[in-house]
């Protein structure tokens, strides 16, 4: 294990963390929150201090990284991130126990938008634009713009690969661009404008310039926190159709942008998950505008709330225009769905993704054949091009891990009494899938605030393996990652 490249990559991403408090600190000051400032400050020293101290350990570290190692950096780097990332809860006093913060900064920087506030309009305004910053902080993911931004490996930057395959969504990751830190600056430039955009639009719906900048924060990051108890159903229908295009946007590979701007249209329209994924929303939002007509004034105005909570829910963003945990069963089992589907590999969403969706229909399907016809050899396609059998395998793979982690993580939340098993099973599912708001008793007018520590300790852990594959967080609680190799 090479411990001092990790503990230097550490304590860079610490390091960008302190930073990245500093706007919200600013606010508070602007805004005469002076315990919030304080908390904040308190919380970039220590940051600093921490940095400071693994930067210094690791002095002479070796430019050299396995992909085990890079698992378990990314792991560590998340985790410390969001136990850090918390102390400004906890220390002004506004999320006083330690466990609830951490379950609302970890909600924010896996992007799930899960929440304990009982009311968010209580926050003081600079915790608030923090807690919605860490959705736009984790939505790229905070070592892909670490990667951007620090200069790491000079010739020997290869090892930068396994860090963005650890941390970025997708069955397989790869580069845009042969140097990886110009593929991560293309990345981040592509979201900065996407999320610049985003904002020019809501103000130019007169939503005040906070609103806009933590709503576009919830919606770049395909996170979900609102600064308003009611989410986005108090705004306007020109804000919340805007909120519906932009989040459909960044659930797109980030990938087809970059084609876009080289003017490949060809490719972009040949896309099978992106075609997928269109359809998906399409038709979805069709069939519940349809289950829930009765409950409108008009079809229009149906289809307006249909299609906001699917492109809400399959992009895994958890903003809300009406409590879909009042419309009929159909709709909620459509909506069950979608958050498993997720949106597209390579995007700010989660889930389990489309392409995955594609690679296990199209397994399936060549196993039947191979069934029928043992004889014949029948390779998988996405786009034209082979996927190859180490894909396939990864991809049945997480498949297992991820009915598995289901399964044991609704058994335990079944512990917790007093809540039904809509409840519990679509409470591991929203948090898993980095969704936010479930069915029941933990649906988009209700919050996580009851569940007790345990429950919420798995949940917790939950939201990490959802943003981070699964992979990651298993490798580094695996006894094997630290055995010594002979």
């Amino acid at each position: 294990m090479n411990f001092k490249l990790m503990g230097r990559i550490n304590s860079y991403v610490l390091a960008i963390e302190a930073v990245l408090m500093v706007p919200s600190m600013l606010i508070s000051v602007g805004y005469g929150e002076i315990r919030a400032a304080g908390a904040l400050l308190i919380s970039i020293l220590i940051t600093i201090a921490v940095s400071g101290i693994l930067f210094l350990v690791s002095k002479g570290a070796k430019n050299s990284l396995r992909a085990r190692e890079g698992l378990v950096c990314v792991g560590v780097c998340w985790i410390a991130m969001s136990l850090l990332g918390a102390l400004p809860f906890c220390i002004s006093g506004e999320i006083p126990r330690y466990v609830d913060a951490v379950f609302e900064t970890v909600s924010g920087f896996t992007t799930t938008g899960a929440s304990i506030l009982v009311d968010v309009e209580d926050m003081s305004k600079g915790l608030l634009f923090w807690r919605s910053f860490t959705h736009w902080i984790g939505g790229m993911g905070i070592l892909v713009f670490m990667l951007a931004v620090v200069p790491m490996g000079g010739k020997n930057e290869g090892f930068t690969l396994h860090l963005m395959r650890a941390e970025s969504p997708g069955p397989s990751v790869g580069k845009i661009v042969p140097k990886m830190r110009e593929t991560a600056s293309i990345l981040y430039l592509i979201y900065c404008g996407l999320t610049f955009l985003c904002v020019l639009f809501l103000l130019a719906g007169d939503m005040p310039l906070f609103d806009a900048l933590c709503t576009a924060f919830g919606t770049a990051g395909t996170g979900g926190f609102g600064v308003k108890r009611d989410s986005m159903a108090g705004y306007s229908e020109y804000l919340q159709s805007v909120v519906t295009v932009f989040m459909a946007l960044f659930g797109v590979n980030f990938t087809c942008y970059y084609l876009l701007l080289r003017k490949d249209w060809k490719s972009v329209l040949k896309d099978e998950e992106l075609r997928t994924y269109v359809i998906a929303i399409l038709a979805s939002a069709f069939a519940i505008t349809l289950n829930i007509r009765d409950q409108f004034t008009s079809m229009r105005e149906a289809w307006h709330h249909a299609v906001f909570t699917v492109s809400s829910i399959i992009t895994t963003t958890g903003f809300a225009t009406k409590d879909f945990n009042q419309w009929p069963t159909f709709s909620k089992a459509v909506i069950l769905t979608l958050m498993f589907i997720g949106a597209c590999a390579g995007s700010t969403g989660g889930g389990i993704k489309v392409s995955r969706i594609l690679l296990l229909i199209k397994g399936l399907r060549r196993n039947i054949h191979q069934i029928l016809h043992p004889q014949k050899v029948q390779t998988i396609r996405i786009n034209g091009k082979s996927v190859s059998e180490t894909v396939m395998a990864n991809t049945n793979a997480y498949l297992s891990a991820y009915v598995l982690i289901v399964i044991m993580s609704f058994l335990v939340l079944s512990l917790n009494g007093g809540f039904s098993i809509e409840s519990n099973f679509s409470a591991v599912m929203c948090t898993f899938n980095n969704i936010g708001p479930g069915l029941d008793q933990v649906g988009p007018a209700s919050n996580f605030f009851a569940y007790n520590d345990l429950s919420k300790i798995v949940l917790i852990f939950d939201m990490l393996l959802g943003r981070l594959e699964i992979f990651p967080i298993l490798v580094l609680f695996s006894r094997s990652t630290w055995t010594k190799l002979k």
